[in-house]
């Protein structure tokens, strides 16, 4: 059996029409692959789509605000890449004159571009074989071959990179890459794919060793952390409050949040009242304190999880500096904050 010959017929009769199958345009292409990092297809669609008509060259995404990108792409997570998407546009069309380098090496150097994402622009849209390598592909090529090493290893990275290098179709690598991502997408699937109706089953190591299941094979993450988050929603009687902007160079960068306490269990609502920020932004006792949810509202990160509370503060009026309820759907925000504005403020 001839294992790429099979992905691509298998490619052409069961992949997904989408909108950047279309197009050998490296800008569209560059923008799919970063919506799609992290993110299923039915999710990023949307987001694409909503993308392209609001910037359709990287002209108009270059010479758009950080703030209007950010809420563009609020709820997708991981905001570095609406952050980096921004910086490495208005470099294209600044140092390029919106002009895509056409070389997997020179897309490289691009910010936000790594081997992924560098080797399907270069593949689709300059026909350069160079094989792409994700989570799709990784439990493809493990299975099929039976690859033992470690996906998150240094090693693993290597061996699965070369092994996706050699079984490249060089005459046709774009489709050949997006055949082996969607053969990974919808047949075999993470979880109970069907190997019965398989096209590979044949010569596939994990199906006849019985470790589907098992592989790919993945080094244990380091446990994951708790923080307690508190946020103060400051509501003055003139229906003021106050969004501050996160800075430094954590997940939510330039994102607009509540003012907000972080400690190290859950609150109650007098150790709260007792807090140092917590006195440094009430500067008044006549506040009436109202906790919005009984429960923390778990919001879960890779890498941690955050137990939220929303502290509703009703006072007479604001020393910081405010901004109109009827603005606040504006700022760009964490998904976990929105989903607090829209459900307290849905009347």
């Amino acid at each position: 059996m001839n294992f790429t010959n099979t992905l691509t017929r298998w490619y052409s009769i069961n992949k997904r029409m989408m909108p950047w199958r279309l197009t050998k345009d490296p800008y569209k292409i560059w923008l799919s692959e970063i919506i799609l990092q992290q993110t299923q297809i039915k999710q990023g669609l949307p987001y694409y789509e909503v993308f392209v008509k609001t910037f359709p060259t990287v002209f108009d995404l270059a010479n758009s605000s950080e703030e209007k990108v950010l809420k563009l792409w609020q709820g997708l997570g991981y905001y570095s890449r609406a952050r980096n998407l921004h910086f490495t546009a208005k470099r294209i069309a600044s140092e390029f004159e919106g002009i895509f380098p056409n070389s997997y090496e020179q897309l490289l150097e691009l910010k936000g571009i790594g081997d992924y994402t560098a080797s399907a622009i270069a593949s689709i849209c300059f026909n350069e074989p160079s094989a792409v390598v994700d989570g799709n592909v990784y439990r493809v090529l493990s299975r099929y071959f039976g690859i033992l090493t470690p996906i998150n290893s240094s090693a693993g990275v290597k061996e699965f990179k070369s092994i996706a290098q050699k079984v490249l179709d060089r005459s046709n690598p774009g489709d050949h890459n997006q055949a082996i991502m969607e053969f990974g997408a919808r047949q075999c699937k993470p979880n109970n794919p069907d190997c019965s109706v398989c096209p590979l089953h044949e010569g596939c190591y994990a199906l006849k060793n019985e470790m589907t299941a098992r592989l790919p094979i993945k080094i244990k993450k380091a446990k994951v952390k708790k923080k307690y988050f508190n946020y103060v929603v400051l509501v003055s009687n003139n229906e003021e409050t106050v969004l501050e902007k996160r800075q430094g160079n954590g997940i939510w960068q330039n994102l607009y949040q509540f003012p907000l306490i972080e400690s190290d269990r859950s609150l109650t609502m007098n150790t709260l009242k007792k807090h140092q920020k917590f006195k440094e932004l009430i500067e008044t006792e006549n506040g009436k304190i109202k906790l919005f949810n009984d429960k923390d509202i778990i919001h879960k990160l890779s890498h941690q999880h955050l137990y939220t509370k929303f502290w509703i503060v009703e006072i007479d009026a604001l020393a910081k500096k405010t901004i109109p309820l009827t603005s606040i759907r504006r700022y760009p925000v964490p998904i976990l904050i929105n989903n607090f504005i829209e459900e307290f403020w849905a009347n």
